[in-house]
């Protein structure tokens, strides 16, 4: 390497802190909730080559195939025919894309009229068009999901602030306002990116940016084989299943085998079950990204910069036509739940290799809620995003109530509801007793949130998972409960299922609940004092201490 020591450091460093400056940018220039408050977005920097370099500390799943996502990009428009205001967009779940919400955006930055990398975003918009607003959990295929942008380029100056394709996107949504203000962002945040790397070349030159950047990669690649070689050689295999398709009860199974071979890991999901008519289908890049964050987070340290290099050492398989690697034109809005299971299911196969550092499952579930209403002023539509309970692992309880590990979003304050929505209040939100598995360590507890309805005809739509099959303990551990959403309308009430939609009524009160994490080891071995100190906070009750625990006070 022809850089100093001293100038590697401070230029990766600078690389990592100008993605995060990126993503800060992303988050405060949003409109929308679930952008501004859930922060459902990432951010990145990119070589020339579409690596990722360096990624904001924001949401795990959106970023690790941002590579597979741009790739399709450069094939139809090299770099070599880009010019100044360009800009890469695509969201196409069968070209690299995650699902039809999440926009990725990537525009060059440009040094001495050479492209020499590009800043990267990606945002979950809240409405794309598509069946319903916000969400349509109905969709029998990608068409009736939104607007569907293949790997295209388009230029700022000719074609975003008011031209053609910006005009062609505000056509097509329902709340033009809020989604062409979170693209601002995007170019926001993407243009910050540059800025810093421009300086960076102004200061160091670009060749020794440049050289940093692949080294950087190489870096991480290093780190993560050496970790991978210190997983015992072999064969390991793990299973789960998503609950439902949400037209029938029969559960839709992952499988995977997980071989380790010195430094380097194979991961086969032949035998997972095939795709399905509705919204559960994973694309190819979101299976990619579940597969690498779960290995990331068992084999590897939490310094090892995430970016191309930790892939390298990592090859996925994933038959076409499965669950997990659809074929168009297969819905796929909910991906979430199926990337969860290949989570899942790998961390159970791991968990024969390194018992230590894996987790039980947890709610492991994105629970997205989406009330919408129309009326002389147009669309408004809320939309939130949840997690759940995390599992236990040998060292410690699972986190209590927050977004699974594969996301990383933020609870929406009820007072920016309140601001923007006046079809519903948010009545009680609130950690509930019981509702983790039990272990040594016990899970993470679970939560409900309850919403009052201050209108007629509002119409919910609903997506989620563990509503039939628990999540599984390890090493003993018992599962934790599942999750449930009900409607109470008077003195009736009804259930809503996991993938579903249904219209309300002025003063129905709805009743999300999201499920806790499932416990490690024998409950015999938990100690007194944590079984005390649930039971004063009100997270366990005295009855299930006596049965889970054997503790009487």
């Amino acid at each position: 390497m022809n850089v100093s020591a001293i100038d590697y450091a401070v230029i990766s460093q600078a690389l990592h802190a100008a993605a995060n400056e990126m993503g800060a940018k992303l988050i405060r220039s949003a409109y929308s909730t679930v952008l501004r408050e859930a922060r459902d977005g990432a951010s990145a920097l990119l070589d020339a080559a579409g690596n990722v370099v360096a990624q904001a500390d924001l949401i795990p799943m959106q970023l690790g195939p941002m590579s597979m996502t741009i790739k399709p990009c450069l094939e139809r428009h090299p770099i070599d025919t880009l010019e100044e205001g360009d800009f890469f967009i695509n969201n196409d779940p069968f070209e690299g894309g995650q699902h039809l919400p999440d926009v990725f955006i990537f525009t060059p930055i440009f040094v001495d009229g050479k492209v020499i990398g590009f800043g990267a975003s990606v945002a979950h918009h809240l409405d794309l068009g598509g069946g319903s607003p916000g969400l349509n959990s109905s969709a029998t295929d990608v068409f009736q999901e939104g607007l569907r942008i293949p790997p295209s380029k388009y230029n700022m100056h000719r074609d975003w602030n008011g031209g053609a394709f910006e005009r062609l996107v505000a056509a097509n949504v329902r709340v033009p306002d809020l989604t062409i203000g979170d693209f601002n962002a995007q170019h926001s945040a993407n243009a910050i990116g540059a800025d810093r790397v421009r300086a960076l070349c102004q200061k160091y030159g670009v060749d020794a940016v440049c050289e940093v950047m692949t080294e950087f990669v190489a870096y991480s690649e290093r780190r993560m084989r050496h970790a991978i070689s210190q997983i015992p050689d072999g064969v390991y295999y793990g299973e789960d299943a998503v609950d439902d398709d949400g037209t029938n009860d029969a559960p839709l199974t992952v499988k995977v085998k997980v071989e380790v071979r010195g430094d380097e890991i194979y991961i086969d999901f032949t035998g997972t079950c095939d795709q399905v008519m509705r919204n559960v289908n994973c694309p190819l890049s979101s299976t990619h990204s579940a597969a690498l964050n779960v290995v990331k987070s068992v084999a590897s340290e939490s310094e090892i910069p995430y970016n191309e290099g930790i892939k390298r050492p990592i090859h996925i398989h994933v038959p076409p036509g499965t669950l997990l690697n659809p074929t168009h034109p297969a819905p796929v809005r909910a991906r979430m739940e199926a990337a969860y299971r290949a989570f899942n299911a790998i961390m159970k196969a791991l968990a024969k290799a390194l018992p230590e550092r894996v987790i039980a499952s947890g709610f492991d579930t994105t629970a997205v809620i989406c009330f919408s209403r129309h009326d002389s002023a147009g669309y408004h539509i809320s939309l939130e995003i949840f997690g759940g309970g995390y599992g236990a692992s040998a060292q410690a309880d699972g986190c209590d109530a927050v977004d699974s590990p594969l996301s990383n979003c933020s609870n929406t304050p009820i007072e920016a509801l309140d601001a923007q929505h006046d079809f519903i209040r948010v009545i009680a939100h609130r950690l509930e007793a019981d509702s983790f598995g039990h272990g040594a360590q016990r899970g993470g507890s679970g939560f409900s949130r309850h919403y009052r309805v201050l209108r007629d005809d509002v119409k919910l739509e609903l997506y989620a998972d563990r509503f039939r099959i628990q999540p599984s303990g390890l090493f003993g551990g018992t599962p934790a409960q599942l999750g449930r959403c009900t409607v109470h309308r008077g003195s009736e009430q009804f259930e809503v299922s996991s993938k579903s939609s249904t219209w309300l009524k002025k003063g129905d009160v709805i009743e999300l609940f999201c499920g806790g994490g499932a416990g490690y080891g024998e409950p015999s071995q938990r100690s007194r004092d944590a079984i005390h100190k649930d039971l004063v906070t009100g997270l366990l009750t005295p009855e299930t201490a006596r049965v889970a625990y054997g503790y009487t006070s």
